[in-house]
């Protein structure tokens, strides 16, 4: 409870002092930046400190924070001169949005905190690896951070998330076991609260549309139709829970009298689990065992000869009930912060000019302006690089359609959507550069997909929660909203998902011509013996499983005309004022509708090489980012028709809508109370299960906690990944010779950093012989060698020579710990 009450009490803080700068940083909306100026001060703060750290200028410890801390405190005293009779004025009038605002983040961090008090273990899946990378930070001396799991090289992973994560650990005095379960609590409730004020932004200009010159909106929005937001990006969540009641009473089954069953239904559906008859007796709930699993898991490719591929299809409410601290969760409230730079921008909240030298043109754009979208969009690629292509395009177009309000549609479109990007993206790189100055990835550029279209069935499964609020909303859209452009629609609409088809194949004959082996090893895999007879196959199939594909372009089209809508005229009778150009929020919710099916059409054809061979990642990392933007638009769409419809239309649509709730909401109402066994356990430290569990281990490492910096020797194996090895190195940041291979090769996207060290262990422990041992010390630096249970089990361990020749700095009844002496400043 204490711990908890510090990070609420200290980020809460800490978004006040940030408001009077997100005031100044976001003019052109309705709540000045004030439901994400917790998430926005968090980032300013962590990359102050991470810069000052990286450069020298402070040590990685309590006054390095302060300092940082200081300099935000400045910043916003900054922004707050010259307009502090106004942010007092806005707090008099807006004091209802922040009330909600306060209230919400209050019941959402309380409430997943409460989810993670319930099941805080840190077992399993990645969750290893993510507390080990804070702990690692937590006792990295200096930035850049050290890798725990491959001594003598720093972390290369896009770790912000975790820099922000020690961060708060230190200056609230919380153990890194507690913070990974608070961090994740506290993502749950600043993307709360980041979700309602875009929807409540989003209505603001929805409700009262008015001209560009005009600072404030004389009539508020309501305060309770943006909860949608929330609900819906981090609730609701795709049918497969639902379909797992269904299965559960043998609905669409036919039981037969040998004790089979058949189903129609669920084999063509094909979902894996679902697909097999359910156990008898019948019941009401799934009882299978980790049954919530499969809902990250409905989109099905195999290949032409049959064999399946597994595929992720995460949601923001699966990645709460599995409880793993990654990246692409780490930085969903930065994500809606991105979404809400690109809102300010395409109100024209940052409007300015920038030359640009050398070509005689202007940016449309203040520098301030500039400086935050690179600074966030910077941030956000450093928090989890996949989302970087998907945020910077968002704020690239939103800088478009405010271009376009202002002049229309032309050619000089695109040399403004050039001159704003190009220079956009090298900003954010440069703004982040130690980062990239040590990152090296796994990515491997473009690869076709060519055989493994997604099924209509199984897209709607995944997204049918969200596909239907939109579709209702665009065709409400067809008969309220005139004006749209159906023809350059229906082109693009035919056109894109026709070149992303031929492109594929162009990239695949390309990578035939120049790795024929790899291709022949391709055909091998589909069970085809040429190109031609691929061809055909492929084609084949997808034609057999279009409706997916059909389903995006029946969304594509609505979306794009009403975006290609013909601006008004303007007078063109100079002694005649031209009128304001109208703001309107409608053309940037169908931004995100279209950006969320851009990018859930780019995997059908494309995906990014990584050393998994196949679309698994792609889908991944671009469907979350779509399930944020449509949670949006979908949540906006309720509310506009909520307010607008006539009364009994109202009544059928919020039937509708309830409906959606019903099937959306089963996953979280059934899945919360099976991960956490009911709710029966309640502590946020992760370590106190360490001590119950594994006592001696707990102790060993407790001391550990307090010695003197050191690398560590522990047991370790080639298939190490997701199990209990490297526990040393993980729960207390001392960095170890080598922790998870397979893990570290992809972050790095080789092994050879690793070199011999899985050998030299093997070597270490179990060689009888001192001087050999004595070099494989000497050569990784190590300080302490583990002996425990892990040890003695994976290795032959020789332990008298240690006996003999080092002293026991720790032991007890299963653990022994040995010191090596370390060479001094002078001898290294």
């Amino acid at each position: 409870m204490t711990s908890f009450l510090s990070w609420y009490l200290f980020i809460t803080l800490l978004g006040w002092l940030t408001f009077p700068l997100a005031y100044r940083l976001f003019p052109a909306l309705a709540d000045r930046g004030y439901a994400l100026s917790r998430a926005a001060g968090l980032l300013l703060w962590g990359f102050l400190f991470w810069w000052m750290a990286s450069l020298g200028i402070v040590m990685n410890d309590l006054g390095g924070l302060l300092l940082a801390l200081a300099i935000l405190a400045g910043l916003s005293l900054w922004a707050v001169l010259g307009q502090r009779d106004e942010v007092v004025e806005f707090v008099k009038q807006g004091w209802k949005v922040i009330l909600t605002t306060e209230v919400l983040f209050l019941l959402a961090f309380a409430f997943m905190a409460y989810v993670r008090a319930a099941n805080p273990d840190i077992l399993g899946t990645e969750k290893p690896m993510e507390l080990a990378f804070i702990n690692a930070i937590l006792r990295s001396p200096t930035f850049p951070p050290r890798d725990p799991w491959l001594s003598g090289w720093s972390i290369s992973y896009y770790y912000f998330g975790y820099v922000l994560t020690a961060m708060l650990a230190r200056i609230t005095s919380v153990a890194g076991t507690a913070a990974f379960n608070l961090m994740l609590a506290l993502v749950f409730g600043l993307a709360a609260i980041g979700a309602y004020g875009v929807l409540y932004n989003l209505l603001a200009v929805a409700n009262h549309p008015r001209s560009a010159d005009e600072d404030t909106d004389p009539r508020p929005p309501s305060v309770l139709l943006p909860l949608l937001a929330p609900l819906f990006l981090l609730l609701v969540s795709n049918v497969e829970g639902f379909l797992e009641i269904l299965h559960r009473r043998g609905l669409f089954w036919t039981f037969n009298a040998d004790g089979s069953a058949t189903s129609a239904f669920w084999t063509w559906l094909d979902i894996r689990d679902l697909n097999q008859a359910p156990t008898l007796p019948l019941g009401g709930v799934p009882e299978r065992f980790w049954w919530w699993w499969r809902a990250s898991r409905v989109i099905q490719d195999t290949t032409l000869s049959g064999d399946w591929k597994e595929i992720i299809d995460e949601f923001p409410a699966f990645s709460f009930v599995l409880g793993d601290l990654h990246p692409h969760v780490l930085a969903l409230p930065f994500g809606l912060l991105v979404v809400a730079v690109a809102l300010n921008l395409f109100l024209g909240g940052w409007r300015g000019s920038i030359p640009v030298p050398f070509l005689n043109a202007r940016l449309r754009i203040s520098p301030l302006g500039f400086l935050v979208s690179a600074l966030v969009l910077g941030g956000l690629a450093f928090l989890n690089v996949w989302d970087i292509l998907a945020a910077g395009t968002l704020v690239a177009f939103a800088y478009l359609l405010f271009r376009v309000r202002e002049d229309g549609w032309n050619w000089a479109r695109l040399e403004d959507l050039l001159l704003f990007g190009l220079p956009l993206a090298v900003s954010a790189f440069l703004l982040y550069l130690p980062f990239y100055v040590g990152f090296s990835s796994q990515a491997g550029g473009l690869l076709p997909n060519l055989v493994a279209p997604s099924r209509g069935a199984q897209l709607w499964v995944m997204f049918g929660t969200l596909f239907l609020p939109l579709f209702v909303y665009l065709i409400w859209l067809i008969f309220t909203r005139r004006g749209a452009n159906w023809r350059p629609a229906l082109y693009v609409t035919l056109g894109l998902p026709l070149m992303l088809w031929i492109l594929s194949w162009l990239l695949g004959l390309a990578a035939t011509a120049v790795r024929p082996d790899v291709a022949q090893m391709f055909l091998a895999t589909q069970g085809v013996s040429d190109t031609s007879t691929l061809f055909m196959a492929a084609s084949a199939r997808r034609l057999l499983t279009i409706g997916g594909l059909l389903t995006l372009m029946a969304l594509l089209l609505p979306a794009l005309a009403f975006l290609f809508q013909k601006r008004d005229e303007i007078p063109t009778d100079e002694t005649e004022p031209a009128a304001a150009p109208s703001l309107d929020s409608t053309p940037f919710v169908l931004l995100l509708i279209l950006w969320g099916l851009l990018f859930v059409m780019l995997p059908e054809f494309l995906y990014l090489q990584d050393q998994f061979g196949w679309r698994m990642n792609t889908i991944f990392k671009f469907y979350y980012q779509a399930w944020m933007w449509w949670s949006l638009a979908a949540s906006f769409g309720i509310a506009v028709m909520w307010k607008r419809l006539r009364p009994i239309p109202n009544v059928i649509f919020t039937v509708f809508v309830a409906l959606i709730l019903v099937v959306g909401l089963a996953y979280p109402v059934m899945a919360f109370p099976n991960k956490t066994d009911n709710f029966k356990v309640f502590s946020l430290d992760d370590f106190d299960r360490v001590k119950r569990d594994t006592p001696d281990e707990a102790a060993a490492m407790q001391f550990l906690m307090k010695a003197e910096d050191g690398v560590v020797a522990e047991a370790s194996l080639v298939t190490a990944s997701y199990s209990g090895y490297s526990r040393i190195s993980t729960y207390t940041g001392l960095p170890t010779v080598i922790g998870w291979p397979m893990h570290e090769g992809q972050w790095r996207g080789t092994s050879e950093p690793q070199g011999n060290r899985l050998n030299d262990l093997i070597t270490l422990y179990s060689t009888p012989d001192w001087s050999t041992a004595r070099q494989i010390i000497e050569m990784y630096h190590i300080r302490y060698i583990v002996i425990g249970y892990l040890e003695r089990t994976t290795y032959t361990v020789e332990e008298q020579k240690f006996y003999n020749n080092l002293p026991i700095v720790f032991q007890n009844s299963s653990v022994t710990i040995y010191e090596a002496p370390q060479p001094t400043d002078e001898n290294r």
